[in-house]
Parts: structure tokens; C-alpha cells; sequence
């Protein structure tokens, strides 16, 4: 019955997120805040492992792929594969739900225990549509451009690993990348990248608009935000799939 009364308060909070804001220019510089503070400061973590892991990926499919018969070319194809259908969306949002939603939470829940939001609604500001509204809009927006840029440098960096390693030269990867290529492949990550987008601004903000008692409180809903977030990303990346693939 406690999820169901979450669940009912979460749809609750997306109705008041999403009227009309008051101020146009006040929500503008909100949301150039929170394009910086939630996309622009995430970028070096996302390039980092990018880069890493499309090398670790690409490394691991070389050495089981350690056959004659097999051709050198699948590893850039196995390797284009993992990295734009679930690495670069799934993987990154992860991450991102780890660095940001626990910043969304911790940032909101203070203002909650130090009662700042209550000053909000006694000014007659829609405090969710004041502090939410800009968080989704910044992240459905800046997030896709994100994993366009880790889906980039995940294969950069598989090329890179198998060139330095000598496993594989760079032109059977680079054909591995150009055969069977589907441009809705491109499609569907991006589809998947706007929904967890969402869930990472949203999610995080419920725990925290919503919380109860002081400081140790809000380190709780931090916590709480990330694995719930974390939780829905992988339900909504099986649904999805199941949707959009198969």
C-alpha cells in the first residue's frame, strides 16, 4: 500500500511540475544553471569511462573471438553493437543517475528541512514547477547530446585499444562499424536516453521534495533516490526493448 501511495504522490508531483512558469526570465536563468550543474559538469565522467570501456569491450570481444574461422571484422561490429544499444544509453544513465540524482536530492531536501520551500509556496511560487520543471527540461534536452558523445569515444576508444594491442588492426574495425549498420539502432538509444533522462530529474526530485526530519534525513532520500532510479532505468530499459526491438 506504501508504493501505491508514492506512486499516486509521484504522478501528483508531475502535475504541478509542468504548468506554466510565472516568470520567464527567472526560469531561464534556472535552467542555464541546471544545464551546467547536470550536464555540462557530467561530461568529463562520461568521456572518462566512454572511452574506457568502448577499449575494454572491444579488448574482451578480440580475446573470445581468438578464432581463424571467425572473421576479424566482428569485433568492431560486436563492439558498435554493445556500445550504442546498451552501454552508451543504459551504462552512462546509470551512472548519471549515481552523480546527479543524488545531487537533485540532496540539493532539494535541504531546502525542504530548512524550510526555504515552505517560503516558496507562502510567496505564491510554485515551488515544483520552480525547482523540477528546469531539472527535466536540462536533462531531456542536454542528456541525448551526452551519449551521442560517450557512443563516440566508446568506439574511438575500441579502435584505439585494438590498434595500441595489436589484437586487431584499426581497418577490420573500422569495417566491423560500417557492415549491417542500422540507423534506428541510433533511434531506439536515443528513445531510451529521453526516458531515463526523465527519470533521473524526476525521480530524484520526488525523494527529495518530499522528505522528512533533518540532515541525516536527506542523506537517506539521497540514497533511497539513487537505487529507485537505478531500479526504473533497468525496468523501463527492459520494456523498451522489449517494445522497440523485438
Amino acid at each position: 500500500m506504501n508504493y501505491i501511495e508514492h506512486i499516486g504522490k509521484y504522478f501528483i508531483m508531475l502535475g504541478q511540475v509542468f504548468k506554466k512558469p510565472l516568470k520567464g526570465r527567472i526560469f531561464r536563468e534556472a535552467l542555464f544553471k541546471e544545464i551546467e550543474e547536470l550536464g555540462l559538469k557530467s561530461l568529463g565522467i562520461i568521456m572518462f569511462i566512454s572511452f574506457f570501456i568502448g577499449g575494454v569491450i572491444a579488448l574482451q570481444t578480440a580475446l573470445n573471438l581468438d578464432s581463424a574461422f571467425i572473421p576479424r571484422s566482428l569485433i568492431g561490429f560486436a563492439a558498435k553493437r554493445s556500445i550504442i544499444l546498451e552501454f552508451a544509453p543504459t551504462f552512462c544513465s546509470i551512472i548519471l543517475a549515481g552523480k546527479v540524482g543524488s545531487y537533485i536530492t540532496s540539493s532539494i531536501g535541504t531546502m525542504r528541512v530548512t524550510e526555504q520551500i515552505d517560503a516558496l509556496d507562502v510567496m505564491g511560487i510554485n515551488s515544483l514547477n520552480h525547482l523540477v520543471l528546469p531539472k527535466v527540461i536540462a536533462t531531456v534536452f542536454f542528456y541525448p547530446f551526452l551519449i551521442i558523445l560517450g557512443m563516440a569515444l566508446g568506439i574511438f576508444g575500441g579502435w584505439l585499444a585494438g590498434v595500441l594491442s595489436g589484437l586487431f588492426s584499426g581497418v577490420d574495425y573500422i569495417t566491423g562499424l560500417q557492415s549491417d549498420f542500422k540507423p534506428f539502432l541510433i533511434v531506439y538509444a536515443l528513445i531510451k536516453t529521453l526516458v531515463f533522462a526523465f527519470l533521473i530529474a524526476t525521480v530524484p526530485s520526488y525523494h527529495g521534495y518530499y522528505v522528512k526530519g533533518g540532515s541525516l534525513a536527506v542523506g537517506e532520500a539521497s540514497t533511497q533516490s539513487v537505487v529507485w532510479t537505478t531500479i526504473l532505468i533497468v525496468i523501463m530499459n527492459y520494456l523498451l526493448t522489449q517494445m522497440l526491438l523485438t
